[in-house]
């Protein structure tokens, strides 16, 4: 395991010494200990990221020179995917099969925006048709300079795929900070990276915690863009940082998404996606279909189903075979699950199934998947994002009504709609105040497609062409081409 910080091409132990514990969920205990940088380590770091951009001439690189270094990032994570997997169990506790995957999602990002990166010298320049036939103009995209990148730990390798990839392609530098929970894959990356030939002070990844070197990046002047994916509360925060300095943001925040389930869903495919749409990750993902509603000609049938197969659900030691639900990232966050679920309770919400430690698991953050019925309308569990495997259940008589509910939030990160009747399915998600929505299923994404949320659940897109865009900046070239004078003051 990777320890040390990794600044400008070295691995550097940080300025001031410090050290975070990184602790195993499954069993509770301390795995490794890493470097904590300071704000002198980001600084260093930001400075590196500020000469490649500035006087070494990444942004230069042609596109398809760029290219050639993500492909072989992307060749790297592959060549080693069932150690970064077994890395990422160790840190997150997810199942290693969901580990397995994001895996091949991380390499699969580099190539994808290899691809892009090539594109950008297919379309350098768009000519611009003006009015005035005494001047030619043209639009150019450039990067925008040094990236500081903050990322979460539901997704660690993932999330930092979804940043630094497109930063790359797009000709920017990156300073990059993992989560402090999860930050061992983030440091396999830097010496993949490395691996590949990539010149120093292009990618530098910063380890510590949020509130130090997080912050440092967010206040540092010479970071000329922000990208964030995590909570609201801390999103906000960034964004008024932000505006300090004018610095360009792109923010992925969290998400309370509904899924819609009509009478005519087929029960089995509609209890699978339900559970895929919660239980994946241990329901630690933005995007969870957290607030199911269900037409109440199905309601009664569904749920029975549902808490049936919830109780099948293997629970276990992520490295364990066969286990499909793996322990929460950490002690806070299992706490603050459980006293989400107490004042569900509290508010008048039944318990259907679950909520509590499972039977042998006396060490770890292991909980029971949870189903939530009555959930009052007003009460935080059907409000605030759990951030866990607990999903909330009610019934609905209408279309109307399901889509007032649905769209009853400050969020709108996602949604999700179940029919056999394709014109509905169609209007409903055209209803939907979400910047994703999933018809007759809940989850699936694809780096192709863009990704980002309405209202409170963030501002911009990543993935797709769009997270292209995040790191660009467009310049207008306007050149006047006859001989005659202006004459406005020379006459």
């Amino acid at each position: 395991m990777r320890t040390e910080l990794y600044i400008d091409g070295k691995w550097v132990k940080p300025v001031g010494g410090g050290t975070c514990l990184v602790t195993n969920p499954a069993t509770e205990e301390t795995i490794q200990t890493i470097a904590a940088a300071t704000a002198e380590d980001i600084d260093a770091a930001v400075k590196a990221a500020r000469r490649a951009f500035d006087r070494d001439g990444w942004p230069k690189l042609t596109g398809a020179e760029r290219a050639k270094y993500l492909r072989a990032i992307a060749e790297g994570i592959r060549a080693r995917q069932s150690e970064i997997a077994r890395l990422e169990v160790l840190d997150n506790g997810k199942p290693f099969s969901e580990a397995a995957w994001d895996v091949a999602d991380a390499a699969g990002c580099f190539d994808f925006y290899a691809g892009l990166a090539e594109q950008l010298d297919n379309n350098p320049e768009e000519p611009i048709a003006l009015a005035d036939d005494r001047f030619t103009s043209k639009a150019v995209r450039e990067a925008i300079g040094v990236a500081g990148a903050i990322i979460p730990w539901n997704y660690p390798l993932l999330m930092a795929a979804w940043k630094v990839a497109p930063a790359l392609a797009a000709g920017c530098t990156v300073v990059l900070k993992p989560a402090e929970l999860t930050s061992l894959t983030a440091l396999e990356l830097a010496a993949i990276a490395d691996e590949a030939g990539l010149p120093p002070g292009v990618l530098n990844i910063v380890t510590g915690a949020g509130s130090v070197a997080g912050q440092a990046i967010i206040d540092h002047k010479g970071v000329d863009k922000l990208a964030f994916t995590g909570s609201g509360p801390v999103g906000s925060k960034i964004m008024a940082a932000a505006a300090r300095d004018i610095k360009r943001v792109s923010l992925e925040l969290g998400g309370k998404s509904p899924f819609v389930v009509f009478e005519d869903a087929d029960i089995d495919q509609a209890v699978e996606w339900i559970m895929f749409g919660i239980f994946w990750n241990q329901g630690q993902v933005c995007s969870a279909t957290s607030r199911v509603l269900v037409h109440e000609a199905l309601y009664q049938r569904l749920l029975a189903r549902l808490i049936e197969e919830t109780g099948r659900i293997a629970i276990g030691n992520g490295l364990d075979e066969g286990v499909l639900l793996g322990p929460l990232v950490s002690k806070r966050q299992y706490e603050q699950v459980i006293a989400a679920i107490e004042a569900a309770r509290n508010a008048g919400a039944t318990v259907a199934c679950g909520g509590i430690r499972p039977e042998g698991f006396d060490k770890g953050y292991f909980l029971r998947p949870t189903v939530l019925t009555d959930v009052p309308l007003d009460s935080d569990a059907w409000v605030e994002e759990i951030f866990g495997p607990v999903v909330c259940m009610r019934s609905f008589k209408t279309e109307e009504e399901a889509i007032e509910l649905a769209n009853s939030s400050r969020f709108g990160l996602a949604a999700a709609v179940m029919s056999k009747d394709d014109v509905r399915a169609e209007r409903v998600a055209a209803a939907f105040r979400a910047g994703i929505v999933w018809i007759n299923c809940s989850q699936p994404t694809f780096t192709e497609a863009p990704w980002g949320g309405y209202k409170e659940s963030g501002i911009g897109r990543e993935l797709g062409r769009w997270g292209l865009d995040n790191y660009l900046e467009t310049k207008q070239i306007t050149k006047y081409v006859t001989d005659k004078p202006w004459g406005w003051y020379i006459k």
